[in-house]
């Protein structure tokens, strides 16, 4: 979440006065009111609508919501005009590979519009775009650049420009060195043999992406009336939306909207921005399930509009700078938030018994709660893992974990066990203070005759620690939930454990899982410091006494 500071001058000239029934509006829109001081009110916005982390994308939202602007607001786009072009050269594919721009014409910034395009830049790195590892923003000066521009890389040492800031010249290295947002940002280009650069006709440098912008290219003042704008990354559908955010935001300030032609060769063009409204289906059946209403199809147009869309035949036409719109459910989402929670009338379901906690939770919370008494630190970890992590455990490891299919990032394998997510734990934190001692009680997944299973387990580790320490504290777990176990010497275990540092848990005569003390290799593979106790069991015939 990001907090956004408005003048409070100006949102009550332009929106409304800040009374208790417009603070109410506001927080009934989904962007609660922080503070409201004699200048300035602060908001708070939630990740999923970085399109309202400015004054002018928030106020063309919430004057739709209040129904005075209501619909999808439509910009005119012109044309890409003579050298409006970017060409992305080979170099970059390793690199950076995308970009997406535009052209913004017949600004007129005073410093107020100034810090507010400032802000949206650095809010839409902090959050969408992951402190700049997935989108990198660059606005400059048109009247200091020649079109057409170039997207390259090349070698650190023959990039040499005045960075942002500075009063010298630099080349990549030293930037990435001495320069301040070079070192903060210099992990995003680690490892990199060339580094990405924008130059212009000229050859001049405009940037190198995600770091700084040039000092004589690079900065708008109150006397720019025109600017580039760029957007660099590895997802092209994400830098599209992030773009059409920003010539949204400077269309509002009053710019026009002039389009590029981007260039990666001569089969491959593209041009940016489009701000054509996406087409979404909507049930109005699916909606009133949803939400336990009787609206009808009138109803559910008006109430869309006011979030902003359009709507006809069952289709809502979604505002490209709408990120978060993935799914109808986000639609109905928005028509909840216009209809107003506070108009839905709470109703007690008609079933014969009363809510509250199941027995398996509360198993679970009494396991945790007496973990939690022998100072040992709770844990929740993803349910997925990558394949790099799994080898640094035990090969066999991989013989029954299910793999997500079409998985956009590393972390495509459902997890199998708890062991790797606590020993990945203690790996990135090897230098934090000692004893660390962690445990984590949930789900893993195993495939059995074609079928997803899903089973809680709990695992817990201590560092530095034994065998016989984590056995007291078995024993006492198990003590306090007024159950038996043994512990035997087991026929085979899992790999990761010390031959006879490792034993067997049965519960109720039945095999539940194994505690010991990991391997050095182990320990080697995920860089430790300290030996490690650890245990795993499966908790579902322990919950048969419990519950």
């Amino acid at each position: 979440m990001a907090n956004v500071i408005f003048n409070k001058k100006k949102f009550e000239k332009e929106i409304g006065t800040l009374d208790s029934k417009m603070q109410d509006r506001i927080s009934l829109f989904g962007t609660p009111v922080e503070k409201i001081t004699d200048n300035d009110v602060e908001l708070e916005i939630f990740p999923n609508r970085p399109d309202m982390l400015s004054y002018h994308g928030f106020k063309r939202a919430f004057l739709a919501f209040l129904g005075r602007n209501s619909g999808l607001k439509v910009y005119k786009m012109n044309k890409p005009e003579k050298d409006c072009r970017v060409t992305i050269e080979p170099s970059i594919k390793n690199v950076r590979p995308f970009t997406a721009c535009a052209i913004i014409k017949g600004l007129k910034l005073d410093d107020e519009k100034i810090k507010e395009i400032i802000d949206i830049q650095e809010k839409i790195h902090l959050t969408l775009g992951r402190k700049r590892k997935k989108v990198a923003i660059g606005i400059y000066p048109l009247d200091k650049i020649k079109l057409p521009i170039t997207f390259k890389a090349l070698e650190p040492d023959k990039i040499k420009f005045i960075p942002l800031e500075a009063n010298k010249e630099m080349s990549g290295l030293e930037i990435l060195q001495k320069h301040s947002a070079g070192k903060e940002y210099a992990h995003l280009l680690a490892g990199k043999t060339n580094f990405p650069i924008f130059t212009d006709a000229e050859g001049k440098i405009l940037s190198m992406p995600p770091i700084i912008n040039s000092q004589l290219t690079g900065k708008i003042t109150s006397d720019t009336r025109d600017v580039f704008l760029e957007c660099s990354g590895f997802d092209f559908s994400i830098l599209s939306r992030c773009l059409n955010i920003l010539v949204a935001i400077l269309a509002d300030m009053g710019g026009k909207i002039y389009q590029i032609e981007i260039q990666s060769d001569k089969k491959n063009k593209k041009i940016t921005p489009d701000l054509e409204a996406e087409k979404m289906k909507i049930s109005v059946e699916n909606a009133n399930k949803l939400l336990g209403l009787n609206l009808n199809e009138k109803q559910i147009k008006k109430l869309l509009e006011r979030m902003g869309y359009n709507y006809g035949k069952g289709n809502a036409e979604i505002p490209p700078w709408r990120v978060d719109v993935l799914h109808e459910v986000d639609l109905i989402e928005d028509i909840a938030i216009a209809y107003g929670y506070e108009n839905f009338i709470p109703e007690i379901p008609k079933i014969s018994t009363i809510g509250e906690e199941s027995q398996r939770e509360t198993a679970k919370r009494k396991i945790a709660e007496i973990l939690c008494g022998l100072n040992i630190n709770e844990l929740m970890n993803y349910h997925l893992m990558n394949k790099e992590d799994i080898a640094k455990i035990d090969a066999k490891q991989s013989k029954n974990i299910i793999e997500l299919e079409e998985c956009k990032t590393d972390y495509s394998l459902l997890r199998n066990n708890l062991s790797l997510c606590l020993l990945k734990t203690l790996s990135e934190n090897v230098d934090s203070e000692y004893p660390q001692r962690i445990f984590e009680l949930g789900k893993v997944f195993s495939l059995e005759k074609n079928d997803i299973k899903e089973k809680e387990n709990l695992s817990i580790a201590i560092t530095p620690g034994n065998f016989t320490e984590l056995r007291q504290i078995l024993e006492y777990l198990f003590r306090m939930l007024g159950k038996e176990i043994k512990i035997k010497e087991p026929s085979e275990f899992p790999l990761h454990f010390i031959e006879g540092r490792v034993a067997e848990i049965f519960a109720d005569e039945k095999s539940t899982g194994f505690i010991g003390e990991i391997h050095p290799k182990i320990l080697k593979n995920w860089k430790l410091k300290m030996p490690v106790a650890l245990l795993e069991i499966e908790l579902e015939k322990v919950f048969e006494k419990l519950i």
